[in-house]
This record gives structure tokens, C-alpha cells and sequence, in this order.
């Protein structure tokens, strides 16, 4: 394996800026925009929800397995470039159709057909860095993927949400696909990959029942989930009905209900996916399963934050749907540049005082951030707001250089790819969490009192910054458990 020179991280992981491009752009611009024009407006944070959820089951089932058939092929165009192209020709023609869209189910079936083109190139390019990067030069390598997906995070508010919001919603998708083909040209282009001679002989049944243990474990979060705040809820929601009546006890019941849910869907679920993933090696090493609850609570909590802003905006300044998206891009972008402001240093000061502390840090900032967001549900001030993205873009950036930092030193050496798989893949599940359960929580609760619904979810995601910092108490050692 050639030691590399500067150049060869940005090509190694330019593909990383397209994906995150494609990805930023049909997640937090295109679906709430559409949906927003297909579904009528009581229920269209239930149906992004529902759309956003059956997205990421996809993604949780599509990716890992390509993954792992990239790991075997044996083309002469090398192991994952085939993958690639196959996976960015289709995604454009199924992201046409999420643009070409003209009802909700048309819209749903795009959306899952994307998802499934997306994840075969996802699932293969991973493997770039570990083919083709020096153990011990792999640290530079992910700071510049960290960094390309951070640029695109921007990219993406500053010209896709505006043309979005300007009424050119064709012209955004050709952009956004435009740039994925032309960022993939180069890709195949410029990085060169040895063609494997001969496919492993390792079966493909058992990584792929560790897939299925995840998603069962996620299914199980989710119902233990619904079940303790269904209880917890129907007991506050009691209370509050003989001091203040029914329609108020049926408003915090469920409210605390919501909480309850999302928080016990993330930690059952993260548990009974590593159980059934890693059987006694995850007793063995608890510490990794705390730290990817650690993980899971804040990226449910910031990735729903962004999915349910346009919304958010319509309702708290009554302004269109293309003038909300564009305000949005505007905000997007805004978080990215002080996310990207914390990542750097964050991963520098990483590697001088330790992660946990600065991981500890980066929570306690979204949770101020999250704070200043919710003072602006019911008087709406657009300087607030951005103050409110910036403090959560901190945290956020800080957590995700810092955290991944701390995972790895938590995993055992021979097994880091299965370990840290692992936490991959229940990322989505955590993206699956916020938004099911947030979606249907924000439109009941605002059909009892207008924005109390996102008052309610903005005060779960906060809940899950906070509980995402407790966490860090059960991770006692950063040591894997040989």
C-alpha cells in the first residue's frame, strides 16, 4: 500500500461530497418541500415522518449488504468503483422522479427507489479508505471526509435550498444531479484500486444476520418505546386532568408520553441490536454499547432538528413553502460553518486532553442551543433563530469530531470494522426514531394549541442532547474489553 500525498485524500473521498450533497438536498430540502405540497397540512410532519422512516429501513438493509458484496468482487475495474457507477446512474434517474413527483404515494415510491440506488454506491465507497490508506494516515484521511461532508452541508443551503425557494425546483434537481455525476466522473477517474484476485471465502449469512439483529432491535426500541410512554404519559396526562381538565391532560400526557418514547425507543433499541448483534462480547464490552446510545440520542436529536426546520418556519413566520425552504438553506448553511469551525479544533484538542470530555462538551452546547430555539416558538425572531443554530452547530460539531474519536478507542483492534459497523448502521435507526415519533407528536399536539407541537419535539430533541451527556457516566473505561 503507497503512502499518500495531499492530494490523494480529497480524491480518495470526493465521493463523500456528492453523496453528502444528494443526501442533504432531497432529505432536508426537497421531501419537506414536496410533502408539504402533496398532503394537507395537519398531517404533513406525520407524513415526512412516515416518508423519512421507510427511507432509512431501506437504507439500513440496502447499504451494509452492498457493502459486503463490494468486500468480494473481483471485477477488473476494481472492488468498489463498479458499485459506484451502477448506484449513481440509477440514483438519477429515481431522483428525477422524486422531482418529477406529482402526489404523496408517487413521492413515496421514488423516495424508497432512491434510497436503494444511493445505498449500493454508500455501501461500497466505505471501503476506500481502508483499501487504499496507510493504517497509520487514516486519521487525515476521515478529518477530510469529515471535512468534504461539512462543505457540502453549506453547499447545499447556499444554492439548492435558494433555487428550491425561488421556484426552480427542476432546476435544483439537475443541479444536485448534475453535481453527483460530474463529482463520480472524477472519482472513477482519479482513484485507482487493485482489482481483488480472488473473493473471500468468509460466508455472507452471518454479517447479514447481524443486519437483521440490528433492525429487530431497533423494532424492539420502538415498542418499548410506545409502551413506556404510553404508561408514563396516560399517568402525568391523569394528574393534569382532575387540576385542569381533559383537553390539557390529553396535551401533556401525550407530550410527556413523546418524551419518554423517543428516549426509551434509542437506549432499548441500541441494547437489544448489540445484543443481537454480538451476543456476550456486547456484555463483555458495555462500554461500546454506551457509547453508541451516547451517539445515537444526539444525532436522533440534531438530524430531526433539521428535517422538521422548514416547517417550523412556515409556522413561525406564516410564509410560503418556498420561502421557508429558503430561509432554511440559509440556516442549514449557517450550522454547517460552525459546525465546521468545531471540528477541526475539536479533533486537534481530541488528541491532547482526551474525547470524553470535549464529546461532554459538545452535548451540554446543543442542549443551550436547543434552549434558545424553543424561546422563539411563540415569538418568532429571526436573529434568535440563527443565534440558536450557531450554538447547536457548535456542539455539533464538536460531538461528531470528538465522539467518533472516543469509539474507536472503545472497540477491540481485530474487530473495529464490525464494531463500528454496528453503530453505522444504528445511526439510521436513530434518524428513524426522531422522525416517527416526532412527526405524528408535533401535528397532534398542534391541533390542540398552533406551534405546541414543535415546542413539544424541539423540547424531546433537547431531552436527547441532555440524555445523550448522561450517558457518558456508564462509559467507565476506554479500553476494549480484549
Amino acid at each position: 500500500m503507497r503512502r499518500l500525498k495531499w492530494y490523494d485524500y480529497v480524491t480518495i473521498n470526493l465521493f463523500w461530497l456528492g453523496l453528502n450533497i444528494r443526501n442533504t438536498a432531497v432529505g432536508n430540502v426537497f421531501l419537506p418541500f414536496l410533502v408539504d405540497s402533496f398532503v394537507r397540512p395537519e398531517v404533513k410532519n406525520s407524513a415526512l415522518g412516515v416518508m423519512r422512516t421507510a427511507g432509512l429501513i431501506i437504507a439500513m438493509l440496502v447499504q451494509p449488504a452492498m457493502g459486503l458484496l463490494s468486500d468480494r468482487s473481483t471485477s477488473r475495474f476494481g472492488r468498489r468503483r463498479p458499485f459506484i457507477v451502477v448506484g449513481v446512474l440509477l440514483d438519477l434517474v429515481f431522483l428525477a422522479a422524486v422531482g418529477l413527483s406529482r402526489s404523496y404515494t408517487a413521492l413515496l415510491i421514488a423516495v424508497l427507489l432512491q434510497q436503494f440506488s444511493a445505498n449500493i454506491s454508500h455501501g461500497a465507497v466505505q471501503g476506500l479508505i481502508p483499501d487504499l490508506v496507510p493504517e497509520d494516515q487514516r486519521g487525515r484521511a476521515a478529518a477530510v471526509k469529515s471535512i468534504l461532508e461539512l462543505v457540502a452541508i453549506i453547499l447545499v443551503g447556499l444554492t439548492i435550498a435558494r433555487m428550491v425557494g425561488a421556484g426552480q425546483l427542476g432546476w435544483a434537481v439537475v443541479a444536485t444531479g448534475g453535481t453527483l455525476l460530474l463529482i463520480t466522473v472524477l472519482t472513477v477517474w482519479w482513484v485507482k484500486e487493485t482489482p481483488l484476485k480472488e473473493a473471500p471465502s468468509t460466508p455472507l449469512a452471518g454479517p447479514m444476520k447481524r443486519v437483521l439483529g440490528i433492525l429487530a432491535g431497533i423494532v424492539v426500541g420502538a415498542a418499548a418505546g410506545i409502551a413506556g410512554g404510553a404508561v408514563v404519559g396516560g399517568i402525568v396526562g391523569l394528574v393534569v386532568l382532575l387540576l385542569r381538565g381533559r383537553a390539557a391532560a390529553m396535551a401533556v400526557g401525550v407530550g410527556i408520553g413523546g418524551m419518554v418514547a423517543m428516549a426509551t425507543a434509542v437506549v432499548v433499541g441500541v441494547w437489544a441490536g448489540a445484543l443481537a448483534t454480538l451476543g456476550a462480547h456486547a456484555r463483555r464490552n458495555s462500554n461500546f454499547a454506551w457509547w453508541v446510545v451516547n451517539r445515537l440520542l444526539f444525532l436522533a436529536a440534531v438530524t430531526s432538528i433539521q428535517g422538521f426546520a422548514p416547517y417550523f418556519l412556515m409556522y413561525a413566520f406564516g410564509v410560503t413553502r418556498e420561502a421557508a425552504t429558503a430561509m432554511s438553506g440559509t440556516l442549514i448553511s449557517f450550522v454547517g460553518v460552525f459546525m465546521l469551525a468545531t471540528a477541526l479544533p475539536g479533533g486537534w484538542l481530541s488528541d491532547r486532553i482526551g474525547p470524553r470530555r470535549l464529546v461532554a462538551l459538545g452535548g451540554i452546547v446543543a442542549v443551550v442551543g436547543t434552549a434558545i430555539l424553543l424561546s422563539t416558538i411563540w415569538v418568532p425572531r429571526l436573529p434568535v433563530m440563527y443565534l440558536a443554530g450557531a450554538v447547536i452547530g457548535l456542539g455539533t460539531g464538536l460531538f461528531m469530531t470528538t465522539n467518533w474519536a472516543m469509539g474507536t478507542s472503545l472497540v477491540p483492534p481485530a474487530e473495529a470494522g464490525r464494531y463500528l459497523g454496528i453503530s453505522n448502521l444504528a445511526g439510521a435507526g436513530a434518524g428513524m426514531v426522531g422522525s416517527g415519533f416526532g412527526g405524528p407528536l408535533a401535528d397532534y399536539l398542534n391541533r390542540y394549541r398552533p406551534g405546541l407541537g414543535y415546542f413539544a419535539i424541539f423540547a424531546c430533541y433537547g431531552l436527547l442532547f441532555a440524555l445523550s451527556t448522561i450517558s457518558l457516566r456508564a462509559v467507565r473505561s476506554q479500553k476494549p474489553a480484549g
